[in-house]
């Protein structure tokens, strides 16, 4: 119970943190024109503590997942406020830019398009008062200050402490390709090195992960240099089953650490432990974890001789496999998990390194956020990324619990996504405001009051729709599997 009261709280505060910056860029616009802002929320629905300066409430509402700015003109608060779903995308990749991170997490914060049904006489300080470029500006602050929130918080990071693969890891080669897969068919093999992706020459393992999670259903051109030969070929991820995204078989080369040790399994009892060096399993030289657990589950009960180091020194021992249902699948196992051991070196950029780093990366997860959204809305990836504030709320609380560096690199992640989503023009978001006004200001007119009405009322039910799903989402990923 206390690790759930620690999440929600870590929840309330990322989600809290986004919505005040967000609504503060309304909120500054709106005075910057001299717009007259009645109510700040943090929160929407019954007002529950605040004060009053000046002309606007400065409050904290009861429902704390949103908020919003009343301006002069808008409907009601209800109606005319953000409201927050939390959908999060589980892709693979984070926006901080750590190759093959799963979890990914999706938030939505949603500004109402005000209805403009209650304009108030001829005040000049109503919101609708104002001309529409001042109008559009004001609804493009909130998305505006996610982004500079989520270049901020990177560049900041990356001036205390910038993690940087080494050079041998950058390199993507081809540690083993499963039979069957996209890759094997595309005639990948174990030690291929891709030297080139969809054009782009020399490409990182998160340059790979990220096109290779997008990509489902749809080509990616790949040379590889195979023992000094350039080969040309096509790879077409399939969806994964699993995960929902695109998925083309293969795995990374490197050295094969023990990740964690189920004490109740026989490889605990055999002696092995967290950080041990897998070297090879049953005389095999293993150099990837995919083939290390394909061997142990291909076993079929017979022991695995498995080879290790500990502190430089080697050891052999024989692990019986036991057959167990795990997370819904039955199959041979030793009770290990592993991982690619890569070499990390950390490192201070400067503030304009650290700046352009931050831009690019944020440029890079915004770019890979809005193909997953088409991939999704194509029905070639799965809806099993959306993650709503349940599962969010475990994000939140196991990323707090390693650290403040990962818990600001999820805070920045989300602030990205959230302004992107904004800009979106869905019904009810930013960017259906911004579309409004850009098209009432080619044709020098404004849009029929039925029109916005009827835009508005599909956004909302979008919205409520949407927020329910994801929190069904979260239930199911936690019931039990088969």
């Amino acid at each position: 119970m206390l690790e759930i009261a620690q999440n929600i709280l870590w929840l309330l505060i990322l989600i809290g943190v986004m919505i005040m910056i967000h609504e503060l860029g309304h909120f500054w616009a709106a005075r910057y024109f001299n717009v007259k802002v009645e109510t700040f929320s943090l929160g929407f629905g019954p007002r529950l503590f605040g004060f009053r300066r000046g002309e606007t409430d400065y409050r904290v509402s009861l429902i704390l997942f949103g908020g919003y700015v009343k301006m002069a003109g808008e409907q009601t608060a209800e109606f005319g406020a953000d409201n927050s779903g939390n959908a999060g995308n589980n892709a693979g990749n984070n926006a901080g830019g750590s190759a093959g991170n799963n979890a990914a997490s999706l938030a939505s914060a949603n500004r109402g398009v005000g209805m403009e049904m209650a304009l108030s006489g001829a005040d000049p300080r109503t919101l609708l008062a104002k001309p529409r470029w001042q109008r559009l500006i004001i609804a493009f602050a909130g998305p505006f200050m996610n982004l500079l929130l989520a270049v901020g918080l990177l560049t900041g990071l990356y001036m205390v402490k910038y993690p940087k693969l080494s050079d041998a890891d950058m390199e993507v080669v081809i540690g083993h390709v499963l039979q069957g897969s996209a890759a094997a068919k595309a005639g990948i093999q174990d030690g291929d090195r891709i030297v080139n992706l969809n054009g782009k020459s020399n490409p990182n393992w998160e340059d790979v992960g990220m096109k290779e999670i997008e990509s489902a259903g749809r080509p990616m051109f790949i040379t590889v240099d195979r023992a000094g030969r350039r080969i040309n070929t096509i790879v077409t991820p399939v969806l994964s089953e699993s995960t929902g995204v695109g998925y083309a078989g293969w795995d990374e080369r490197g050295e094969v650490e023990v990740a964690e040790v189920n004490p109740d399994f026989p490889a605990a009892k055999a002696g092995l432990q967290k950080g041990d060096i897998v070297v090879a399993l049953n005389g095999q030289p293993i150099h990837s974890t995919a083939r290390f657990h394909e061997v142990t589950k291909n076993s079929g009960g017979k022991p695995v001789i498995v080879e290790y180091q500990r502190n430089g020194e080697t050891h052999t021992v024989a692990i019986q496999p036991v057959y167990a249902k795990v997370e819904g699948l039955t199959q041979w196992r030793i009770g290990v998990s592993s991982q690619t051991k890569l070499k990390i070196i950390n490192t201070r950029l400067s503030f304009p390194d650290a700046l352009a780093e931050s831009i690019g990366q944020n440029a890079k997860g915004a770019l890979f956020f809005v193909h997953v959204l088409e991939g999704m809305v194509e029905r070639r990836m799965s809806t099993k990324n959306l993650t709503g504030p349940i599962g969010l709320a475990a994000i939140a609380g196991q990323e707090a619990r390693l650290g403040p560096m990962e818990y600001l690199s999820l805070m920045s992640m989300l602030s990205l996504q959230l302004a992107v989503l904004n800009l979106m023009p869905i019904p009810i978001l930013d960017g259906a405001t911004i579309l409004m006004l850009l098209i009432e200001i080619v044709m020098r007119r404004d849009l029929s009051l039925n029109v916005k009405e009827a835009m508005f009322k599909a956004g909302f039910v979008f919205i409520l729709m949407l927020v329910a799903f994801v929190i069904y989402n979260d239930l199911a990923k936690m019931m039990p599997q088969g």
